[in-house]
């Protein structure tokens, strides 16, 4: 037995993951990754002649490094030294450019340290894409013991195990991953934690939030703190009636911030709005519907939006007359057996609309349940089947950014639309619906399969907007991988 790095409780020697908290615990005596590696036995100086490691997991090889590779670097570097004495002719102008070649590949090749690969193949079987059927067998994806989820396994609900035991090999790679959870036909299949994460971990969701304040809004309009989603936004905040210079905002509907369509600057994109919002020492976000300006007018192009989303949960908190982690939790989450850990406020004490949410993974996975079953929770209706339908149509296209909108997010995922605070997509032959969180907080929903994916991931506060891309979007490529590869039904 050894102590699981997160919990401490004792652990079976090859245990991959602890059954009492859901923590990673890479096995005694394995690598993190299969390769090969080859080292020459003659050494010069204390070097090996050549010394090739690579580690083939995730498709990421490291380059050769030794004497040959500081050789071809030396050479290089005299050749080039010679070229630019003079020495100049068809000839040496041809191996000047060689030499210039060969010290790019060898510096590359001597900058990096080679890691060790235990138990590597042959250099045959490294050609061939993927995990091999005996690594797939120890991939474990068991979910934990608990009675808030029917249990079950991929086989048993109609799903190829191996298809299951790819998605989890390659998210054991990802750096920044938490959890990862897989609902088929009602019953949890696959549960596994990472890096930091554990069955009961607790971060900031980030934009996952706003499909959140979403539903808060639907149940508002159902219990007639809401009228209608025509409602003026300016109707909540009569205090700010005689600061506004731009009519515009007088016409800004509850639909249209819905929409992401109320006119204000996407801040991600719009310098200084993010570090105005999230990074100065005034955290007073409402009265920001003032000073930061309309791009567009309400209602004709989409521009996500934070402040729009906030301003959404303040109307919430103003309508029901408290505030929205209570309004959540006694209307949202105790229906469905769930629980709001922390939830970011601003300095009004308003609950950010936005972002700040801290649930588990299966509570998570709970809330994209109702909204899988048309907002019912074991047959009573905590959402109403109507705004379910209303909140998941697409009323926006073209709307992930990479440089310039575009329908595309990563190298699976296609066809990115919103609607009512929710995403939609398709990878591959399957479309689903979606919450998102930067980082890769996710909820998904496929509905042809019957299906919930759920991943939660470090919120990269350093890493705001584009920055965290690497990370997040690592998480977004292995789960659009599994989708796609997933037989139609």
């Amino acid at each position: 037995m050894r102590p699981c790095p997160e919990c401490q409780r004792d652990v079976p020697e090859q245990a991959t993951t602890c059954s009492h908290c859901g923590a990673r615990v890479p096995a005694k005596g394995k690598s993190d990754g299969w390769g090969y590696e080859y080292k020459s036995k003659a050494t010069l100086f204390g070097l090996p002649w050549l010394h090739i490691s690579f580690k083939w997991r995730g498709w990421r090889p490291v380059p050769a490094k030794g004497i040959i590779a500081i050789g071809q670097f030396a050479i290089g570097l005299v050749t080039l030294a010679q070229f630019g004495l003079g020495l100049f002719s068809v000839s040496q102008v041809t191996i000047a450019g060689y030499a210039l070649a060969q010290v790019a590949v060898a510096y590359s090749m001597t900058a990096q340290v080679g890691i060790s690969v235990h138990e590597g193949p042959s250099v045959a079987d490294l050609l061939q894409r993927g995990p091999s059927t005996q690594e797939l067998e120890t991939v474990e994806y068991t979910p934990l013991p608990g009675d808030d989820w029917k249990v079950s396994t991929p086989a048993e609900q109609g799903l190829d195990p191996r298809l299951v035991a790819e998605l989890y090999y390659d998210a054991a790679e990802l750096e920044t991953l938490y959890g990862l959870l897989v609902i088929k036909n009602g019953h949890l299949i696959a549960e596994g934690y990472f890096n930091e994460g554990s069955v009961g971990q607790l971060s900031n969701r980030q934009s996952m939030t706003k499909s959140v304040t979403s539903a808060l809004v639907g149940i508002a309009l159902e219990q007639g703190h809401l009228s209608s989603v025509d409602q003026k936004m300016m109707d909540f905040f009569p205090e700010f009636a005689g600061q506004i210079d731009d009519p515009r905002k007088e016409q800004i509907t509850i639909r249209d911030m819905l929409q992401m369509r109320a006119g204000y600057p996407n801040e991600e994109r719009t310098p200084p709005y993010l570090d105005l919002l999230f990074f100065s020492d005034n955290w007073h976000h409402v009265p920001h519907l003032v000073d930061f300006p309309l791009l567009s007018g309400p209602g004709t192009e989409y521009s996500y939006s934070n402040l729009t989303s906030h301003l959404l949960g303040a109307i919430v908190a103003r309508a029901s007359g408290t505030d929205l982690r209570s309004y959540a939790q006694e209307h949202l989450f105790t229906p469905i057996g769930a629980e709001v850990g922390d939830w970011y406020a601003d300095a009004d004490g308003y609950n950010l609309g936005c972002i700040g949410i801290f649930l588990t993974a299966r509570d998570m996975a709970k809330f994209g349940a109702l909204y899988f079953h048309d907002g019912a929770w074991e047959g009573k209706q905590v959402v109403s089947a109507d705004w379910v339908s209303e909140s998941l149509q697409r009323y926006s296209e073209k709307t992930h950014y990479s440089g310039w909108f575009s329908s595309k997010k990563g190298r699976y995922i296609r066809d990115v639309g919103y609607g009512y605070q929710w995403w939609s997509a398709r990878a591959g032959d399957h479309r689903f619906d979606y919450a998102a969180g930067h980082g890769g907080n996710l909820i998904i929903l496929l509905d042809d399969l019957d299906m919930i994916i759920v991943t939660t991931a470090d919120p990269l506060h350093e890493l705001p907007g584009e920055k965290g891309w690497k990370y997040e979007g690592a998480i977004i490529d292995v789960v659009g991988k599994f989708i796609k590869s997933l037989p139609s039904e």
